[in-house]
């Protein structure tokens, strides 16, 4: 086993966040540039233009940034992420494995290439991104915050979200395994598991005929079409508190942000 790091080392620096490009990713990087960190943003090729603009924003808060393509199903992609964020932003003391995607469809549905596509970016991905997060944190000998996307549908399944379901269960497992693992390094491995949350990923083309924004989701998971739903900001809110230093207690958890949907 590994020499214990002190948890007073710990002073995040730099955070990488990966689909950082829109919704909770995007709050999230504002966040944490507000908070005092430099920030690394990565999302899909397609998103470029976006990532510069947040990129721009960030710099106007008076922190660093830089945005990395890449796709985070891609082993050489992620590492890539990883290596250029230490290159030149000079470490990598927080990974938000944000990136993901959503898939509606039930079982007796399902096309075995939509599900292997969910679990590569939802699983395959959070896994690379913690695995070379870990690997550099390790490197700097400092500890360090590792925290993943899990989801209300990864405390309890959904109908018709067999694939997504499985993906973010899958989260809450690699969480509580890698926060064992990489205890005596001081490093912390939590995860967010959101409720309705307003991004682009609850839009459905029905939601007006079931009571707004978000409708046709509430709906698949038997809620009321006034059921709590919530801006970005309040996942952002809970990432901003675990990456501190005070926060060290605290590891191996899937933190429900339900608004009271879903209570453990």
């Amino acid at each position: 086993m590994a020499t214990s790091v002190p948890h007073t080392a710990y002073s995040p620096r730099v955070a990488i966040i990966t689909g950082a490009a829109q919704g909770i990713g995007r709050e999230t990087a504002l966040r944490l540039a507000e908070d005092g960190l430099d920030v690394a943003l990565n999302d899909i090729p397609s998103k470029t233009k976006a990532l510069q603009g947040l990129v721009d924003e960030i710099k106007a808060k008076g922190r660093n940034s830089i945005f990395i393509v890449g796709d985070v199903s891609s082993e050489e992609d992620v590492k890539n992420i990883v290596s250029t964020t230490a290159e030149k932003l000079g470490s990598v003391d927080v990974m938000v494995a944000n990136a993901g995607i959503g898939a509606a469809a039930e079982l007796l549905e399902m096309e075995v290439a939509e599900f292997d596509r969910v679990i590569a970016i939802n699983v395959r991905g959070v896994m690379l991104s913690y695995k070379y997060a870990a690997e550099q944190m390790v490197k700097q000998g400092r500890g360090g915050r590792i925290i993943g996307a899990s989801s209300v549908l990864g405390k309890q399944g959904g109908p018709g979200f067999t694939a997504y379901s499985a993906s973010k269960f899958a989260v809450r497992g690699m969480t509580q395994a890698a926060a064992k693992e990489l205890a005596p390094h001081a490093i912390t491995v939590n995860a967010y598991a959101p409720g309705v949350i307003k991004t682009d990923m609850i839009n459905h083309p029905q939601d007006n005929e079931l009571g707004g924004p978000g409708g046709v989701l509430k709906w698949r998971l038997g809620l009321q079409p006034d059921a709590p739903d919530a801006d970005p900001s309040v996942i952002a809110s809970i990432v901003s508190y675990l990456v501190k230093p005070e926060a060290y207690f605290i590891t191996g958890q899937a933190i429900p942000v339900t608004g009271g949907v879903y209570m453990e």
